[in-house]
């Protein structure tokens, strides 16, 4: 698997140690069409306050996370930390967006995309959505896993399929940890040469889900429209977990604000 060059690497900020990519949404879309261009493997790790901090108990995750060709900043936290930190360019890459986007490069462009995950039907209603809103989006294939492991033979299969259709970019939609640990176990078994984990955007996007609006999206409390929509699902996600982060940085970092303890230096995926 072909991964990022020294230099690129070097553009991430360490925050609990993960290098959090210092990017903005222009700057994804461009790393994805190069990567389509010339045929290079990487997968896209969608990072939110909740997944960075699974990656502090798991330290399996926590290389996954490093190891991907981006991390992108989804949580706004992690947008205002970097900004903090200098680079001012640094901007939220959520899920939907980044679909959302690379949808209109990819109907322009006519660059490929297959979708796999989401509940029964979800993804078809994905499908239909988006190649309405962008007229020449091409859909290669969609999948909608069973909601339990698959078997070795049933994902030897999936792998047969989506290489078949040889999408440019593979959609992954299972939910943070699960889709990101699935892209570190199959990158080099499929041949497509993005796969992008964007986890609820699947259910945004086909309309099964209400999304927050824009202005709340930026304001940071996104978390808090999607708790008071799901609070028996999330009310531990948010209200533990984003406690739990702001003190571990009071903890860890926020005493010690040198250039080079923000900066992702590892090499082995672990941080510091």
């Amino acid at each position: 698997m072909k991964m990022l060059s020294g230099e690129k690497r070097r553009e991430r900020v360490n925050i609990l140690g993960v290098g959090i990519s210092t990017i903005n949404m222009t700057d994804a879309l461009q790393h994805m069409e190069r990567w389509i261009i010339a045929r290079e493997q990487n997968y896209i790790c969608v990072t939110t306050v909740h997944l960075l901090m699974e990656a502090q108990k798991d330290h399996a995750l926590k290389r996954i996370l490093n190891s991907a060709g981006l991390i992108t900043p989804d949580g706004m936290p992690l947008v205002w930390l970097g900004k903090l930190l200098g680079y001012s360019n640094m901007d939220r890459v959520y899920g939907p967006d980044i679909m959302l986007n690379f949808s209109a490069l990819a109907a322009r462009k006519g660059y490929t995309s297959f979708y796999y995950g989401g509940m029964p039907g979800v993804a078809q209603k994905l499908s239909e959505k988006l190649t309405e809103r962008f007229p020449g989006l091409e859909v290669v294939g969609i999948y909608s896993p069973p909601f339990r492991p698959l078997t070795p033979e049933e994902d030897e299969e999936v792998i047969n399929i989506i290489n078949k259709a040889d999408p440019d970019v593979l959609w992954i939609g299972l939910g943070a940890p699960k889709q990101d640990r699935w892209m570190a176990e199959h990158i080099g078994r499929i041949k497509a040469p993005v796969i992008v984990g964007v986890g609820a955007a699947f259910d945004f996007l086909s309309g099964s889900k209400r999304q927050a609006p824009v202005w709340i999206q930026r304001s940071g409390f996104e978390w808090l429209f999607r708790l008071l929509n799901e609070p028996k699902r999330l009310w531990k996600r948010y209200l533990v977990t984003n406690t739990l982060f702001i003190l571990s940085l009071a903890k860890r970092q926020l005493g010690i604000l040198g250039e080079q303890h923000w900066k992702f230096t590892s090499k082995n995926g672990t941080g510091n």
